[in-house]
């Protein structure tokens, strides 16, 4: 029963690594990678869709994004929806693809994605902890209705607390590794 318990808080655990390190990829740290438009939108036929879905998106360069619409009509749509993002870049179309050129990042302006990184850091951190919060709630449930005994409750909690350090230790590493990226010249 515990061990159900920890098995299914250890799975939230991961997904919050996993969801920390989908947020880093899509921050912009001076590098051209593909996930910088995974945020990206596009109106297609109506529906929001992501980039990378109605076109192939490469990085030829370190630095330059390069996206080719698997229809030619939806180019302008994409350069709007690039425009409009939060991603500060400007879409440079020659009839047939768009060329992102990532520019170098000011000292400042890496210092501001070094805050948001903590600030991701911090909220995936507090994911994990609410998931302890749970998982030892449920751990007591069966202490109360006397299914587990106070021993087995005491394990229980000691082995969630336990994941609780391992990921949050990911969290930072991950966190460092991304702070470092950023500050890379």
């Amino acid at each position: 029963m515990i061990k159900d318990i920890l098995a299914s808080h250890e799975d939230r655990m991961k997904k919050s690594i996993e969801a920390l390190k989908r947020e880093y990829a899509s921050l912009r740290a001076g590098r051209a990678t593909p996930a910088l438009l995974d945020k990206v939108m596009v109106d297609y036929y109506g529906a929001p869709t992501p980039v990378n879905q109605i076109a192939k998106v490469a990085v030829p360069e370190p630095r330059m994004i390069l996206i080719q619409p698997y229809e030619k009509s939806i180019l302008h749509d994409i350069e709007v929806a690039i425009m409009k993002s939060e991603l500060g870049l400007s879409p440079n179309s020659d009839g047939t693809a768009i060329r992102l050129a990532i520019p170098a990042l000011t000292q400042e302006r890496r210092q501001e994605l070094v805050k948001t990184v903590n600030k991701k850091a911090e909220d995936a951190k507090v994911a994990i902890r609410n998931v302890r919060r749970d998982g030892n709630d449920e751990i007591k449930k069966l202490e109360k209705s006397k299914e587990v005994t106070e021993d087995e409750s005491k394990r229980g909690q000691e082995s969630i607390q336990k994941l609780v350090d391992k990921y949050i230790k990911l969290v930072d590493a991950t966190k460092e590794s991304k702070e470092k990226e950023v500050m890379e010249v």
